[in-house]
């Protein structure tokens, strides 16, 4: 169901095992990291990361007043990927600075890690 792509395989093997995405939140706890996609236009991506550290290293220079914050994947799933589909914005998964990030339709991330959890 996945594209074979190593950014994405290691995304959902992590997600799957520790059970959670990580965030940028900012300090009032209402709003989240999202950036323009650099593969559609007058799109946007939610920046999303398999590990704590790797979602806190992102929290520099225009980002310094966001924090990591974990999202449960049963959360992710029930209340995320609807409303992020709903609003027409993309996954950058592990996303990283400066280069070009996997962008994925949080649908097929949903079916994704709903098949890895069924193994």
């Amino acid at each position: 169901m996945t594209e074979q792509n190593p950014a994405l395989e290691n995304f959902i093997e992590n997600v799957k095992e520790h059970q959670v995405v990580w965030g940028l939140q900012d300090e009032t706890g209402e709003g989240w990291v999202v950036c323009d996609s650099s593969e559609y236009e007058e799109t946007d991506v939610m920046p999303l990361w398999s590990t704590e550290q790797a979602a806190k290293s992102h929290c520099t220079e225009e980002w310094a007043d966001y924090q990591a914050v974990s999202i449960s994947l049963n959360d992710f799933l029930e209340y995320w990927v609807g409303d992020l589909n709903d609003d027409g914005v993309m996954i950058g998964v592990n996303w990283e600075a400066e280069q070009e990030c996997f962008e994925i339709d949080p649908i097929i991330l949903a079916k994704s890690l709903v098949d890895i959890e069924s193994e």
